[in-house]
């Protein structure tokens, strides 16, 4: 089974969402979240914080990684885990070859064209809801 990761990144302070803009590769010129492909002997949260890394530039303090989604394919050969990342404040990222900008959001402002799997998981109502409810939860404690 192919497992990969995926997060978007909250920012308490400011109640905005991290999104990147892919590169000329699969699925180009679309906003995504930061993540990717575990690796063999990698746990999903072990992947998230390497592909955190590998593209934000480095492992921004996080208070909280929170599950929102499991997607498993039809065929069950591959699964994606959707988390969201819990930040302090904004960051700028350090851009790795793989995305050429970024943008922090607010939720019902995503920058288009949403990659497609960030699409599916955005026409999902229980999951939009899940993101909501996070979101009130840590401004709040804030």
């Amino acid at each position: 089974m192919n497992l990969s990761i995926g997060t978007i990144f909250f920012s308490t302070s400011t109640k905005r969402y991290l999104f990147l803009l892919r590169n000329k590769d699969s699925h180009g010129d679309t906003w995504a979240f930061v993540g990717g492909k575990v690796e063999r002997g990698e746990s999903p949260i072990e992947g998230l914080a390497r592909e955190i890394e590998e593209e934000v530039g480095f492992l921004p303090s996080i208070t909280k990684n929170i599950p929102i989604e499991k997607f498993t394919n039809k065929n069950k050969q591959f699964e994606y885990h959707t988390f969201i990342s819990v930040v302090g404040e904004e960051f700028i990222p350090k851009l790795n070859k793989e995305h050429k900008g970024y943008a922090w959001v607010s939720i019902e402002g995503w920058p288009k064209p949403l990659h497609p799997g960030v699409f599916s998981t955005f026409k999902i109502e229980e999951i939009m809801s899940k993101i909501k409810t996070v979101s009130e939860l840590f401004v709040d404690s804030a």
